[in-house]
């Protein structure tokens, strides 16, 4: 889950990495009021949008003065930055930057372990310094079971090439950024810029935070961080189900049994969907390993009500899960839908008690639901008959 800058930094604050004061507003009489109570002098109003390029897009204003914070507040409120509506600003407290540095820590997937990134060239797009200016860039392996101590934080800031003068106080927020990492279970934890301002002290100016949702168990405080208005009603409804689903832009619904099976199921989708004008699936959604009927019929209820989609391809092959429930699940599914449920089905079934599910299927004889012996022959059908 990606959180917004102001989320971000309230959770540096709570581990004491060091921040600028900052204050939420939806509109722009809430923004004059924060300018107000930040002091009435110059302040910063940047939109909250989980994307980058705020700035460059005109989302990120320097101003001085509540009737100026106003001002920006509602230019910039009700944006569009690069397809996400600025529906809050953050104002924040203005510094004298003197230098601007980088940092972030991350799950590194391919080696098993975390990754520390660093730099004394803050500021712009790290992928753009990355390419131009690779050796500028140190890279340090965490250990997992390490973590970054005040060791670690040393060999960081000297890869870096940190000055000796700011050295310590840029390793100590190092550190203290890796507490927010470790005990908030991010996946990442960035700041860009990282700054020395005029007094000498290190801030953390900006900062971007994503946290593992496989780890929301142990945080049920996260809960409040979801951003609710911007989810997908229909992921949140497969949530709330306790489905593994995500929303494509297809018109084929999927329904399978094990993600390996399903991520072939889209691409055996694709590939037939070339031959009637390019139709893709529409979801990936996993009933997983056992699933019962009330499972299955869960599925196909957020996969019918999906605008979008044509026609639906449930692709079972019963280990775990028997044919029997499968079958059940559908003809109880669409009893209960009814009239909600017009868009036809392909159904391909094979393994644990097949013939019985496909019989219970045909005694049915529902009119939306097709029974295809073969994987690519039902994809092939799922395909043509969105295109129909």
């Amino acid at each position: 889950m990606d959180l917004f800058e102001y989320q971000a930094r309230d959770l540096f604050e709570k581990h004491g990495v060091p921040v600028l004061p900052g204050i939420v507003a939806t509109t722009a009489d809430e923004a004059r009021a924060a300018a107000i109570a930040l002091g009435g002098g110059t302040v910063v109003v940047k939109a909250q949008v989980k994307v980058g390029g705020r700035g460059k897009a005109g989302g990120v204003k320097v101003v001085k003065g509540p009737d100026a914070t106003a001002e920006a507040a509602q230019s910039i409120l009700g944006m569009d930055i690069k397809g996400h509506t600025v529906h809050r600003v953050m104002i924040a407290a203005g510094a004298a930057i003197e230098r601007e540095f980088y940092f972030s820590v991350l799950l590194d997937r391919a080696e098993r372990r975390y990754l520390a990134m660093c730099s004394v060239e803050g500021g712009m797009e790290i992928e753009q310094l990355a390419v131009e200016r690779p050796h500028a860039l140190a890279k340090v392996a965490i250990d997992p079971l390490v973590g970054i101590d005040g060791a670690k934080a040393a060999e960081i800031v000297a890869a870096a090439g940190f000055d000796p003068d700011i050295a310590g106080d840029v390793a100590e927020a190092i550190e203290k950024l890796w507490l927010v990492y470790r005990d908030e279970d991010a996946t990442l934890v960035e700041v860009n810029p990282l700054v020395q301002v005029a007094d000498g002290s290190i801030v953390a100016l900006d900062g971007k935070v994503t946290l593992d949702e496989n780890a929301a168990f142990r945080h049920p405080d996260h809960a409040h961080l979801v951003d609710s208005a911007a989810a997908d009603p229909l992921e949140a409804k497969a949530k709330g189900l306790g489905l593994n689903y995500v929303k494509l832009d297809g018109a084929v619904g999927i329904i399978g049994n094990g993600a390996g099976l399903v991520m072939s199921t889209l691409d055996v989708v694709a590939y037939a969907g070339e031959s009637f004008g390019g139709v893709k699936p529409a979801n990936f959604l996993d009933i997983g390993g056992g699933a019962s009927a009330t499972v299955m019929a869960n599925g196909l209820d957020v996969i019918l009500h999906d605008p979008q989609v044509k026609s639906v391809f449930v692709n079972v092959f019963g280990g775990i899960t028997s044919c029997i429930e499968v079958a059940n699940g559908i003809v109880g599914a669409l009893e209960t839908l009814g009239s909600e449920a017009s868009k036809p089905l392909v159904v391909r079934l094979d393994g644990n008690a097949v013939d019985e599910g496909r019989a219970i299927l045909a005694a049915a004889n529902h009119p939306l639901v097709t029974i295809v012996d073969t994987m690519d022959g039902a994809a092939a059908k799922a395909a043509e008959l969105a295109a129909a």
